[in-house]
């Protein structure tokens, strides 16, 4: 996707955001959808949840916030590419399949400048005609997409809604979908900043438990092959370079076998 920056730069080695004040949402009834989605992004603990799961349910919610929409999706970076990997129904994918296609349309553009972008009638909207035209064959007649920026930072993707009617978002709707969108940018980001942390922990330990082994089987050599910390090293490369394998997996099995002699 091309544009000024790579939009998953916000979403690396920050600290945990809270969720936006929800002052406006006040002016609705506590149990209107938006408010029940709301509250159920609130309540959301992202640690619970994959990523994946987490981003799926966002798009659930966000189907019940806004009931005028047919469909919902988010666009999202996916292997440094823009994609729809979330959806309420695979026809969404499809339709924005044309889009990135071509490298531009609403979502990807909503995703790439921060603004929204409304089309009331795909019928007679001419600024993306490919996507129009993709829309109007799954029965798509207007479409409303939203950023999902959270604080200060670059959109972690776009929130795409989809209505089998024309003029299927007023304003009011728009201004719902915002209100969702930036809660949702929120727990997005979260989720993101979670697991980028989980899996740094998890590469670093699997860093240190190499080590760990490869420090015993080096005892193990230095004791039965006559050599030093270095001699022993380079017997474990050579090893594995032989056999094709990782050192670390070469230090595993010589531990292994020193711990359980007859299984070898």
């Amino acid at each position: 996707m091309s544009g000024s920056g790579n939009p998953s730069t916000a979403l690396t080695h920050q600290g945990p955001l809270r969720l936006p004040s929800t002052e406006k949402s006040s002016l609705v009834d506590s149990t209107d959808p938006l408010s029940e989605s709301l509250s159920a992004l609130t309540r959301f603990f992202v640690g619970d949840n994959r990523l994946d799961q987490t981003v799926q349910r966002v798009v659930e919610l966000a189907a019940q916030a806004v009931p005028a929409a047919s469909m919902t999706g988010i666009t999202m970076l996916v292997e440094d590419r823009a994609r729809t990997a979330f959806f309420s129904e695979p026809e969404v994918a499809v339709i924005d399949q044309a889009q990135y296609d071509e490298d531009d349309g609403p979502c990807p553009h909503s995703f790439r400048t921060g603004e929204t972008i409304r089309f009331d009638s795909l019928d007679d909207d001419d600024r993306w005609p490919i996507f129009a035209e993709r829309g109007i064959e799954h029965g798509i007649h207007s479409t409303l997409s939203l950023p999902l920026t959270a604080g200060d930072r670059l959109p972690v993707g776009a929130l795409n809604f989809y209505s089998e009617r024309v003029g299927g978002f007023t304003g009011a709707e728009e201004t719902t979908a915002e209100l969702f969108a930036s809660q949702a940018a929120t727990v997005l980001a979260n989720a993101h900043a979670y697991w980028d942390s989980y899996d740094l922990a998890q590469r670093m330990q699997e860093s240190l438990d190499a080590r760990a082994v490869i420090e015993q089987a080096k005892g193990i050599l230095m004791a039965t092959s006559k050599v030093d910390a270095d001699g022993a090293f380079d017997l474990l490369v050579r090893a594995s370079q032989r056999e094709n394998r990782k050192v670390r997996d070469m230090a595993a099995d010589l531990v292994a076998r020193r711990a359980h002699p007859e299984d070898g």
